[in-house]
């Protein structure tokens, strides 16, 4: 069913929004969750390393796939709040030609480069070949990881985010009966945790395409629609490749972390792959609450209701911020416990280097819980170019830190590179957002007169 987000409290829209992706959220991390605590528990620390030693390349490029794709739902979800139908279905219908291309392209330049990624990471040992089986089956499945997204986005920007949830919730069930016979039925290792991943995935796709077809005719394709419109391909590009270059940015910066962090010794690597997992999982909420604020952006902004945009953002951010400071507690007091989720409790040195990690982590969740609300405010409005830069600064800030500290300090110093990338990026994202309400209340971003 679709919602509009143009009457009624704010907060209450966007909570009631967000709570479907933020279970969304966590049983799409549970699918990382679900292959980590298998294989730790059934292959072992070193097997885990191998599955996490690539995680901030899956998110450099699966980022981007998941950025692009919100991107493309933000003028969805103007022209849905603006009751213009036919603009709607133009940027659909675009929407589903840069994401085969992107498809295409990814997928085959970064499986050929798959091995080179492996050495940039100084994976090495005995962790090398499970690493890089895991990692090429990872970038495969590419194409379902875009397809998910997609349909996904398009249907939260015409308000309906429970459909992507359910379907989630299925494909998550699939994915530990996949895990299962992959790793423990049929001994495939590393890799066979990859292909259950990958396969639920494009479960989670297929069945979000069916309900489409069946339930939303807004959504649908015909003959008329299926023309290239150089003002529409345009906007969709302009929104959804900045938001995918902001999550690779940003990725690159933490590429460069995990690459210092896998120079260190075997514990701070396996480490590194349980905490990521963790800090990943506790990040959810402030992605479906900053996915909601951008949602009800954008289909104000297209309405003309300028001033519920301003509220709801402000509304939207406070709320993150009280989050981050609540998790930070749980992880201070509780990160090394947490650990055992993916760790037997013999494995006494990676479990302290755990607790040691999010304790210096939950000391600073706030800060990464305004920079979230701040900075899809400032994409759901319109001005995704901007919020690039936060993404540069995050990757400078995690590159400084990597490269000149981690030397001397080791494993501390990679305690302390989060943080400090985050309170950078939330300074600029919330100078920035401000700015950008205020210019969004004098710009007309709808009356283009375009040929469909």
């Amino acid at each position: 069913m679709t919602k509009s987000m143009t009457e009624g409290s704010p907060v209450k829209l966007i909570l009631s929004f967000s709570l479907p992706l933020l279970f969304g959220s966590i049983l799409q991390q549970a699918y990382n969750i679900i292959d980590a605590t298998i294989v730790g528990r059934v292959l072992g620390a070193d097997a885990l390393g191998a599955v996490g030693a690539s995680s901030s390349v899956q998110f450099l490029v699966l980022g981007f796939c998941i950025g692009m794709c919100s991107g493309f739902g933000i003028p969805m979800a103007k022209y849905f709040g603006a009751e213009q139908p036919d603009r709607l279905r133009s940027t659909v219908f675009h929407s589903y030609l840069l994401t085969g291309i992107s498809a295409v392209l990814l997928t085959v330049v970064t499986c050929l480069m798959c091995g080179k990624i492996v050495d940039i990471m100084q994976v090495t040992g005995d962790i090398y070949k499970d690493a890089y089986n895991y990692l090429f089956i990872i970038l495969a499945g590419i194409p379902f990881t875009l397809f998910y997204n997609l349909l996904s986005s398009m249907l939260r920007a015409i308000g309906d985010s429970k459909t992507p949830f359910i379907f989630l919730a299925i494909s998550a069930v699939l994915n530990i009966i996949l895990d299962l016979t992959f790793i423990v039925i049929i001994p495939l290792g590393c890799a066979g945790a990859g292909i259950a991943t990958v396969m639920a995935q494009a479960c989670s796709g297929i069945a979000c395409f069916v309900v489409i077809q069946k339930k939303y005719p807004l959504l649908r394709l015909s003959k008329d629609i299926c023309r290239f419109n150089g003002y529409i391909f345009k906007e969709v590009f302009v929104m959804g490749v900045p938001m995918g270059l902001q999550f690779s940015i940003t990725a690159i910066g933490s590429m460069v972390m995990q690459s210092a962090n896998n120079s260190l010794e075997d514990v701070y690597i396996s480490a590194f792959a349980v905490t990521s997992k963790l800090k990943q999982l506790a990040m959810c909420p402030f992605e479906a609450i900053a996915t909601g604020i951008s949602v009800f952006s954008g289909q104000n902004l297209g309405a003309g209701n300028t001033d519920r945009v301003k509220k709801g953002i402000i509304q939207g951010t406070v709320i993150n911020a009280v989050y981050g400071i609540v998790i930070g507690i749980v992880l201070i007091f509780g990160g090394r416990n947490l650990s055992m989720i993916f760790l037997d409790s013999s494995e006494t040195a990676v479990l302290n280097a755990c607790g040691e990690y999010m304790k210096c982590v939950g000391y600073f969740y706030w800060a990464l819980g305004i920079l979230f609300a701040c900075r899809m405010s400032v994409q759901g409005i319109g001005f995704s170019g901007l919020a690039i830069f936060s993404g540069v600064l995050e990757m400078f800030a995690r590159i400084i830190v990597s490269r000149k500290f981690v030397p001397i300090y080791k494993f501390t110093a990679i305690c302390y590179t989060d943080q400090i990338a985050w309170i950078v990026a939330s300074l600029y994202c919330t100078i920035v957002c401000v700015i950008c309400v205020k210019k969004a209340s004098h710009t007309n971003v709808l009356h283009e007169k375009i040929k469909l």
